[in-house]
């Protein structure tokens, strides 16, 4: 008797060898952030970490993929510039040249990576001098271990999340964790789908009221990017000149104008283009000096076996180095913290067999 044809199988949305490129983008930006973490010491110059991160994403994904394809080189390279933010900052700030790491400074660190545009984006909280023998305590190891319990959740149920895809890391499907008024009005409601990549953002500050405060006056960010919906024919000549460079150093990706030729002429040339819409900067957010405020952030596909991390674990963050008397009480949120991503194949095949019988 012959077999009954097998339905015939939905198209993955990524295959697997765009997963693989997001795989290797994950790996390379895990061995950058345990090189520069293992750098970021009391008198470390900030700026001179950023350049350094970079500098070592470039080199990682030089060496991969160099093999044309079709007669055409595979795109790859940095995906966000490195970011270490100063303790009262979050992301994307300009470090003053003689800004360094003090001693107990909670610091942010922001790394990505991308292989012919499939990227992968991380950024985890450490402490300066930090130990087993000096472990973390009082209010940065409660912000530390809340916001770890948080991006661990997030893994399992979302929290702020922007939408992935091919030269995309900020794409239409958003959720936002503690939205404003605003942004309640103006975004929509998405759902989850198979082979779909996010990126989740989990901020956690110490403060009463859970908030940290917008760009001051006098701060400028130095991370920009283009608004790939947008168009406009920009009019001065400089500002053509500038958006060009910066599409040609970072294609879809933000960029940090300090590797334009000429950063002075780079921050007058983007006037315009943000004025328009054209470049987006990636607004300066601090925290007030009396609290502390942890970040992680991570990469994570949905293929149809169950949710699958693109970027690694944190590289610093160990329970022995946090030490905090708060504990997790909500009794659900403790059981997501139990359970795995996915499910092994061992179990999904003694399921099988059970249905089959």
């Amino acid at each position: 008797m012959a077999e009954a044809p097998k339905p015939a199988e939905n198209p993955r949305l990524i295959s697997e060898a765009d997963m693989t490129k997001y795989k290797a983008a994950g790996d390379i930006v895990n061995d950058v952030m345990q090189k520069l973490i293992s750098l970021c010491v009391e008198g470390a110059k900030i700026i001179d970490l950023c350049i350094e991160g970079d500098r070592l994403v470039e080199e990682a994904t030089g060496a991969v993929y160099n093999k044309a394809v079709k007669g055409v080189k595979v795109s790859k390279g940095i995906a966000f510039p490195t970011c270490v933010s100063e303790p009262v900052s979050l992301c994307s700030s300009d470090p003053l040249a003689s800004q360094a790491l003090a001693k107990d400074d909670v610091v942010k660190v922001h790394i990505g990576a991308h292989i012919d545009g499939f990227a992968a984006v991380s950024a985890e909280t450490i402490v300066i001098g930090a130990s087993n023998e000096n472990p973390v305590t009082g209010r940065r190891a409660d912000v530390l271990k809340a916001a770890w319990h948080a991006a661990e959740i997030a893994m399992r149920v979302g929290m702020l999340s922007c939408q992935q895809s091919q030269n995309v890391i900020d794409g239409k499907k958003r959720i936002i964790l503690n939205p404003t008024d605003t942004q309640r009005r103006d975004t929509e409601a998405i759902t989850f789908a198979e082979d779909e990549v996010y990126g989740i953002d989990i901020l956690v500050s110490s403060g009463e009221d859970g908030k940290v405060w917008h760009a001051l006056e006098d701060s400028r960010t130095s991370v920009y990017q283009k608004e790939g919906s947008v168009t406009y024919q920009l009019k001065m000549k400089n500002s053509r000149a500038v958006f060009s460079e910066m599409q040609k150093k970072a294609g879809a990706f933000p960029i940090n104008i300090r590797v334009l030729e000429d950063e002075k002429r780079a921050r007058l040339g983007l006037q315009e283009a943000v004025s328009h819409g054209l470049v987006k900067p990636y607004e300066v957010v601090y925290t007030p000096s009396s609290t502390f405020v942890a970040a992680f952030h991570f990469t994570i596909a949905l293929p149809p076996a169950g949710p699958l991390m693109i970027t690694h674990p944190p590289i610093w963050y160990k329970p022995e180095l946090v030490k905090t008397g708060k504990e997790l009480e909500d009794e659900e949120l403790k059981g997501l913290l139990t359970k795995s991503l996915r499910d092994s194949k061992k179990k999904k095949k003694t399921e099988g067999v059970a249905e089959a019988k």
